[in-house]
């Protein structure tokens, strides 16, 4: 179909080195058609995230791309972090945006994926949309156990991971939103205990993933959240959820963070329901980032 759009959002296992974040940042960036939305990186998550969308035929060779030079610089044999991880390049997103679908996106997923095993080596899961089953679409579900210790075979390859690289898991989803909240306090267990509470798979609030990671760097804790249905439970509900039970813990809010971007409707949402959402940094918002990388073309 023309003027199909899709957006890419893979994650990296290297959040320390810029030199080797902007390597891979420039492999995804020189292919024609590609739109590069965003680039970051988290020291204590030990993590890049690059947001990039186009034609998917140009957002598939941009992906194998980045995965290319991944390999050939990040070693997880010499990575410490405190986000989960599976591989160099960790995760691969396709995400349908304009004119296209979700099992658009998935025969994408499929076919990155064919190619990182038979061109790189490098064995792959496929989760979500593009999983080979039920138990293996939750990306936690198929990243347990981590590089070390691998709790499921992967879908290509294996059953051994490639001794630096590990393993990649490519995926086709909807949009989701990637959002924390740090809260003001060296203590693990106060974190630990807030994502427990308020996340799905306890009984907390619906479409929501949750865990509690170390913030050494900054000696802070954060709640780590995803959004799998942002329509459902937004973004004030996540931030309403975790300040009160940091209120029932006596423990303040040190700030929020955004990882990739968002979709307008989700902030005018949050606005609609808070009035502290009402000034959201718009070069945050996707379709404002869309707008403004097309202009540059």
């Amino acid at each position: 179909m023309a003027g199909q759009l899709i957006e890419c959002v893979p994650n990296f296992s290297e959040g320390r080195d810029a030199a080797v974040v902007r390597f891979i940042e420039d492999a995804i960036g020189a292919v024609p058609g590609v739109l590069l939305l965003r680039s970051e990186m988290d020291p204590d998550h030990n993590r890049s995230v690059i947001t990039f969308a186009g034609p998917p035929e140009a957002v598939a060779e941009a992906a194998l791309h980045g995965i290319t030079r991944a390999m050939e610089r990040i070693d997880l044999r010499r990575h410490s972090g405190v986000h989960p991880r599976m591989g160099a390049t960790d995760v691969v997103p396709f995400v349908p945006l304009e004119n296209a679908t979700l099992a658009e996106c998935a025969a994408i997923a499929r076919q990155v994926g064919e190619a990182v095993w038979s061109r790189l080596g490098v064995p792959v899961y496929f989760y979500e949309a593009a999983a080979s089953s039920v138990e293996r679409a939750p990306l936690e579900n198929v990243r347990r156990g981590g590089f070390n210790r691998p709790a499921l075979a992967p879908d290509l390859g294996g059953p051994a991971l490639h001794p630096s690289a590990g393993a990649t898991i490519v995926g086709a989803r909807r949009l989701l939103i990637a959002f924390n909240v740090n809260l003001d306090t060296g203590d693990i267990r106060i974190a630990d205990a807030i994502a427990r509470k308020i996340r799905s798979s306890s009984g907390g609030l619906a479409f929501l993933k949750a865990i509690g990671v170390p913030l050494a760097s900054r000696k802070l804790v954060q709640v780590s959240m995803n959004l799998t249905d942002f329509e459902r439970t937004g973004l004030a509900d996540a931030f309403q959820a975790v300040e009160a039970e940091a209120e029932r813990h006596g423990v303040g809010i040190a700030g929020t963070q955004i990882v990739g971007l968002v979709p307008q409707k989700s902030v005018e949402a949050a606005a609609a329901r808070d009035s502290r959402w009402k000034d959201f940094d718009r070069s945050l918002i996707l379709e404002d980032r869309l707008a403004s990388a097309r202009s540059l073309r």
